[in-house]
C-alpha cells in the first residue's frame, strides 16, 4: 500500500485521482467549475523555488497529463491552469499545488467574462486580511476580503470527492 498522500498537513488519498514518485493530482473540495482539480508535488514545499528540478518537471508533466485528460471528461474546449506561489499570491496552505479548471467558450459560469474566474480563483485561495478596491469615486480603498465562508460554493462530503476520484482514476490506463 503506498504512503498516505498529505497537502500540507491534510490527509488526501481518498481524494486522489492520479499519481507519480514525485506529484499526483486530487479533486477539489470546493470546485469553482466542475473538474477543477489539484496537482502537487509528494514532497510538501510551500514554493515553487523550493522544488528540485526533478520534482518540478514532474508536476509539470502531470499538469500537462492531468490537464489533457479532466478538458476531455468534462467537455471543455481549454484549461485554465493556476498556481498561487506564496501567501502575499493568495496562497492559502502553504504547499506548492497547481489548479486546472476545465473552460467552455459556451456555458461556462464565467463564459461572459472568461478572465473573471481569476478573482473567484484568489477568493478561494485567498488568506490575505484585505483586498484592493476601487471606490464608485474612482478612489483606491482596502476592504476585508470575502473568504469561501461567504460564497456559494459549499465543501464536499469526502464520499462524493472519493467518488469522483475513483471516476477519474479509471481514466488513466498507466501512471508512471
Amino acid at each position: 500500500m503506498s504512503a498516505p498522500l498529505l497537502f500540507s498537513t491534510i490527509e488526501v488519498s481518498r481524494q486522489a485521482f492520479y499519481r507519480t514518485t514525485l506529484s499526483y493530482a486530487i479533486v477539489n473540495i470546493k470546485p469553482i467549475v466542475p473538474g477543477h482539480v489539484l496537482v502537487i508535488p509528494t514532497r510538501v514545499v510551500p514554493r515553487l523555488a523550493d522544488l528540485t528540478g526533478p520534482e518540478l518537471a514532474s508536476i509539470m508533466t502531470s499538469v500537462q497529463t492531468v490537464g489533457k485528460a479532466i478538458e476531455k471528461a468534462y467537455g471543455g474546449d481549454a484549461l485554465t491552469v493556476a498556481c498561487q506561489d506564496g501567501k502575499a499570491a493568495g496562497q492559502s496552505i502553504p504547499h506548492v499545488h497547481f489548479h486546472i479548471l476545465p473552460r467552455k467558450s459556451r456555458g461556462d459560469l464565467f463564459s461572459q467574462r472568461m478572465d473573471g474566474i481569476y478573482p473567484a480563483l484568489e477568493k478561494s485561495e485567498a488568506s490575505l486580511p484585505k483586498d484592493l478596491v476601487v471606490s464608485s469615486g474612482g478612489r483606491e480603498e482596502y476592504e476585508p476580503l470575502r473568504v469561501d465562508a461567504d460564497e456559494n460554493r459549499p465543501a464536499r462530503t469526502t464520499e462524493d470527492m472519493e467518488k469522483e476520484a475513483i471516476w477519474l482514476k479509471s481514466l488513466f490506463d498507466k501512471q508512471d
